[in-house]
């Protein structure tokens, strides 16, 4: 009988010749594009999806497990919950955080302070555990919530802070947690943009209670879809394990203390809480074990780029600015956030558009600001002070792309298209 190793030999040749012949991302000096993400994997990462799909062992199991185990020894955290996406980490944690079950648990009507610019999924789960967000702004250089900004904000009401570091650059972590210190507040860390990001060389998403990441498509490292949630809290830990998979005991650690509470109960299916269907498969988790041993190289890269970009559209800062690294950080450099002075002979609007009409991709700097956003309306939430910052962000912002894939071809088009339409720009 054949061995499994020998039979595969075929399977992935045939994977990576049609790699190479037809998927391989690549940027063509003739036909220009500059796509805002590149895919993270290639025929390493099929083969290993297809040889679990060839198992037939798909359900989370214990490639799963050890998915986890591998990304917090990597990075340095304690327990690791995977699940379906970063958006279901961000609700998972903030459902356990809501949970009766979870020591010192966030209640009804509690406020949740957070950047007021950031995405729908970090201000959706607050609003959906029947929490208040409030908002407060962020600074246009670094992109982050300013700390002064957050105490100012704090009401009786105010339990619990989420940092969340934009596009790969960390929040000032000492600062939040000396206010959270000092008035008995949870910090709450969502990363899904900033893997492999550190502030005074700790890994972000290891400074509060419960931190998220994301494995998105387009993110640093990726299992097609699927999140995390991190905690060096055990209970938080086990009970975020139980609400991920329809609150019963399968996922558990400790599941004897379950079966001892409730004997007459079948522990196949024991439910002894509330919960969701957020399970990571097996294929995705194989996917991953690949992928995190390239998360190093990856983000190295994106700094390289950023680092090249920073430099050569240096002389241009007197109508654009960029994404400044906060103090004592490595920033991991998600994309390449680009600010338009209100004061340039362009709008951002020019700038984007000329940009894209010469096939360079952009997007506006994640949600702008969410608290002027229609959908934030229809739900209670507050504000505090101006949000100036954001706004400026939400009016005058926009990123390009800063991934792994990039070629020194693909930086040089996009220097070349930017001064282009600069000269044009001031010639005018």
């Amino acid at each position: 009988m054949t061995d499994k190793h020998t039979a595969m030999a075929p399977i992935k040749k045939s994977i990576e010749d049609w790699w190479h012949q037809y998927s391989a991302p690549s940027f063509d000096v003739e036909n220009p594009c500059v796509r805002l993400h590149d895919p993270t994997f290639g025929p390493e990462e099929i083969l290993a999806v297809t040889e679990q799909l060839l198992s037939t062992h798909v359900t989370m199991g214990p490639v799963v497990k050890e998915f986890e185990r591998r990304f917090c020894n990597s990075l340095g955290y304690t327990y690791g919950v995977s699940n379906n996406s970063g958006s279901s980490a961000n609700l998972l944690m903030l459902s356990a955080l809501t949970n009766p079950l979870t020591e010192d648990f966030l209640k009804l009507g509690n406020e949740v302070i957070l950047p007021a610019l950031s995405w729908s999924t970090s201000l959706w789960p607050i609003v959906q555990r029947g929490l208040v967000p409030v908002f407060v702004d962020s600074c246009p250089k670094t992109l982050n919530m300013i700390p002064e900004a957050v105490e100012a904000s704090i009401s009786s009401k105010t339990r619990a802070i989420m940092a969340v570091p934009v596009y790969g650059n960390p929040c000032d972590m000492d600062g939040l947690m000396d206010i959270c210190d000092r008035h008995n507040l949870i910090l709450i860390e969502d990363c899904c943009e900033s893997m492999g990001a550190t502030y005074n060389g700790k890994a972000v998403g290891s400074f509060g209670r419960v931190a998220s990441f994301s494995f998105y498509y387009s993110h640093h490292i990726t299992t097609l879809e699927g999140g995390i949630c991190l905690t060096a809290d055990e209970g938080l830990a086990e009970n975020m394990r139980i609400l991920r998979s329809h609150g019963w005991i399968r996922q558990a650690e400790n599941r004897e203390k379950w079966t001892t509470k409730y004997p007459d109960y079948d522990e196949k299916f024991l439910f002894v809480n509330e919960g969701y269907n957020f399970r990571l498969t097996e294929p995705q988790a194989a996917m991953g074990l690949v992928q995190i041993d390239k998360l190093e190289g990856f983000v190295k890269a994106r700094q390289a780029n950023a680092a090249f970009l920073l430099e050569n559209l240096a002389g241009y800062s007197k109508y654009i600015s960029f994404h400044e690294t906060t103090k004592n950080s490595e920033h991991s450099w998600f994309g390449f956030p680009i600010i338009v002075s209100p004061d340039a002979p362009f709008s951002r609007d020019e700038m984007r558009g000329y940009l894209e009409s010469h096939q360079i991709e952009t997007r506006p700097i994640i949600a702008g600001n969410l608290a002027i956003q229609p959908g934030t309306q229809l739900f209670p939430h507050r504000v505090s002070g101006e949000l100036k910052g954001a706004d400026q962000v939400m009016a005058h912002g926009f990123s390009i792309a800063c991934h792994q894939g990039l070629t020194n071809e693909a930086k040089a088009y996009i220097l070349s298209i930017i001064d282009k339409f600069m000269q044009r720009k001031w010639k005018q």
